[in-house]
């Protein structure tokens, strides 16, 4: 069986996203990868509250209404991910955190007043959500940010319908989260390179993956110096004040892209200990450089 390498290029998410298959024929391939993008535009038209007509638009308009919203299987899905992460991180990892984003301008290095942060804290932190079934009922001036998860999820359930619609070897790419589809021919696996966020262009490690998928986190730009002492542009959502605590970026393999992400996430969130005993319990592959540039990981190929 003559199987050849096919690449698929496209937008979405904000990102540069690729699809890799292995087939005999390129118009079936191409068929494919097609179902595929469908799927990855359809979640991203659905969860990105940047898109006006969005699912999560909906619900943060719903925001202080007595109704509520009625809230369907998938969405509860990502709702109850974004909970299990919320608590395993001690309250760090957050969806409704994104309004600090907005008052922290990284480009133009600017520091918001405490009296802005302060303003802003009591409306974050997912436990104060309400349910009643399959209605949510968003509190007043809170907002839903599915940004952190909502790629990982289209990561992963990208390469489950790969696998459905018959695709034996391929590789999801969504601006740097994979999953992968299966292994290439003759059980190979793919190398994923992870970017350095020191040096442009360059690679900080190389993992061979058979399966699972690979997120990042990290400060990889947004950043600036004030008083002699680095600002991130990761926040801490409980003061919502940059993270200093020691691992810069990070990027995790793990059995699935949304679990890699949530550990990649919550490791520059924790202070650098904590981080290393996260990943450590866990057993995953990682690579990681800390706020020093000192690069370590485990079932990696660090370079």
């Amino acid at each position: 069986m003559n199987l050849m390498l096919k690449r698929f290029s496209f937008q979405s998410m904000g990102s540069h996203c690729e699809i890799q298959i292995y087939d005999q024929s390129r118009v079936n391939a191409k068929n494919l990868t097609r179902r595929l993008v469908a799927e990855a535009l359809r979640i991203e038209k659905k969860y990105s509250f940047e898109i006006k007509k969005s699912f999560v638009s909906e619900i943060n308009f719903s925001a202080g209404n007595k109704l509520g919203i009625k809230i369907d299987r998938e969405t509860k899905t990502l709702f109850n991910h974004a909970l299990d992460c919320f608590e395993k991180s001690d309250g760090l990892y957050d969806i409704t955190a994104g309004p600090l984003d907005e008052i922290w301008n990284f480009n133009g290095q600017k520091v918001p007043a405490k009296s802005e942060i302060e303003a802003l804290l009591p409306h974050i932190g997912l436990h104060k959500l309400k349910w009643r079934g399959s209605r949510l009922y968003l509190p007043s001036n809170m907002r839903i940010d599915f940004g952190q998860i909502f790629k990982e999820y289209a990561a992963d359930t990208l390469a489950k319908l790969g696998r459905n619609l018959g695709v034996q070897h391929g590789l999801v790419n969504l601006g740097g989260d994979f999953a992968i589809i299966g292994a290439q021919p003759n059980n190979q696996p793919w190398t994923v390179g992870i970017a350095n966020p020191q040096i442009p262009n360059a690679l900080l490690a190389k993992i061979d993956l058979l399966n699972g998928g690979v997120a990042t986190s990290g400060d990889f730009a947004d950043s600036f110096l004030l008083e002699g002492k680095p600002h991130t542009s990761i926040l801490n959502p409980k003061t919502g004040l940059p993270c200093n605590n020691g691992i810069r970026a990070i990027s995790v393999v793990a059995e699935r892209c949304t679990s890699a992400g949530f550990l990649a996430k919550s490791s520059v969130l924790l202070d650098e200990k904590r981080a290393l005993e996260q990943l450590s319990d866990a057993k995953v592959a990682f690579a990681a450089m800390d706020k020093n540039g000192q690069i370590q990981g485990s079932g990696v190929q660090v370079i």
